[in-house]
């Protein structure tokens, strides 16, 4: 499904490096599956009119590197031929080609001794196979844009998601016209997204000697979203559970891909918060509802465990953006006190607490202020800020 205006920032942000800019770097648009990295592209074309040589390596040959370059020189005679200054070239799913990032950047040099006005896009899924190419290959070579999961504002924005909605339903635009039928729609979010996701994403391109362990992780991680675990408990709950280095490794492959983080401890410590035990955050609330045997209208007449669903909807919009900007999203316990989320930005350090029913206790935020030199502590929902009013402002304006 098409939508104009679609993540409009992001065009603009685009259209400005390419239109009104010489070529300086290859422009990498990068994000988890079915977050629109494809259409953002088709709509910055069909407003820029440019003419363009759109190709995907979805089905291509993984060791068939060749490939980009026959396509790279498809496009040069193509622009040749426009009478256009400008032309691009979009590679979808490059992650997909090994040693894709070799290639790529020996077609990108050979443009630039030639003189070649090339503008290239590439895009991808897979954050941890594409950051190794970026970083090893093409340093200095290219501009990034991170696309997250759809915020609250703009499931909203192009689809009138109440903010109820969009807590149990979360931010994947395909999956809307499937809300009516909650049975369907769990189906599609399990199996056109998670599995697709960690069958092309994960599986296809890294080792995972027991993909059953991850499957089963990440449905312990989407159950126990907003919940601190330990490894050790973790390997009580998992049947051939490995170690916990395993473990740690499996959560920071569901991590790359857009569906379930890890959080660490808040701790000046850097050696303690390293192995602090992680607290589950999915990137999409969609994913912890699908995994759920219960419907939205059973959550929702349960306070304590409709919280449980708020709670995980605030920390999926501070992930989605934490991958954006530039601050760190940590959590904070201590004894029987516990601060939800913690955003630090250089020195700056904010405390969150998200309070979505008068039951829940606050008084880590108390212990939480005292002990650090906190820039704010903030209450959020029940008494604080409306959730809903949170979920609609970027955390980076609260430094």
């Amino acid at each position: 499904m098409i939508m104009m205006n679609y993540k409009r920032q992001e065009i603009e942000i685009l259209a400005s490096r390419i239109e009104n800019e010489p070529v300086r770097f290859i422009q990498v648009i990068y994000g988890p599956r079915q977050v629109g990295k494809t259409t953002l592209v088709q709509q910055f074309l069909e407003k820029t009119k440019l003419p363009s040589h759109y190709i995907s390596a979805d089905a291509v040959r993984g060791d068939d590197g060749i490939w980009i370059s026959q396509q790279w020189e498809a496009a040069r005679i193509m622009a040749a031929k426009s009478n256009e200054k400008r032309f691009v070239l979009v590679v979808d799913e490059v992650q997909k080609i090994e040693n894709w990032s070799e290639y790529v950047k020996k077609e990108w040099d050979k443009d630039r001794l030639q003189g070649t006005t090339l503008h290239v896009i590439l895009l991808g899924s897979s954050r941890m196979m594409l950051q190794k190419g970026l970083t090893e290959s093409l340093a200095g070579r290219y501009e990034a844009i991170w696309l997250g999961h759809w915020s609250f504002r703009e499931m909203a924005d192009a689809f009138g998601l109440t903010a109820d909605q969009y807590v149990w339903f979360g931010g994947y635009p395909g999956a809307v016209p499937l809300m009516a039928n909650e049975s369907r729609w769990k189906q599609y979010v399990r199996d056109s997204l998670v599995e697709a996701t960690v069958s092309k994403d994960i599986l296809m391109m890294t080792r995972v000697d027991k993909p059953a362990l991850m499957k089963n992780m990440f449905e312990l991680g989407c159950e126990f979203s907003g919940q601190i675990l330990s490894y050790t408990k973790m390997l009580g709950q998992l049947h051939d559970a490995g170690n916990t280095t395993t473990l740690s490794h499996y959560l920071s492959l569901l991590n790359s891909a857009g569906l379930l983080a890890g959080l660490e401890k808040f701790t000046p410590n850097k050696i303690r918060k390293r192995a602090s035990s992680p607290k589950f955050q999915v990137y999409n609330t969609a994913l912890k509802s699908a995994q759920s045997q219960f419907t939205f209208d059973e959550i929702y007449e349960q306070p304590s465990e409709w919280g449980r669903w708020v709670e995980t909807a605030a920390g999926a919009h501070l992930l989605n953006h934490n991958m954006k900007g530039d601050f760190e999203l940590l959590y904070w316990r201590q004894g029987n006190d516990e601060v939800d989320f913690v955003l630090k930005k250089g020195e700056k350090v904010i405390g969150l607490e998200v309070k979505s029913s008068s039951a829940k206790r606050t008084s880590g935020m108390k212990a939480f202020s005292g002990q650090f030199h906190t820039d704010k502590v903030l209450l959020i929902g029940d008494g604080g800020l409306p959730w809903q009013e949170f979920m609609q402002i970027n955390p980076e304006e609260l430094f």
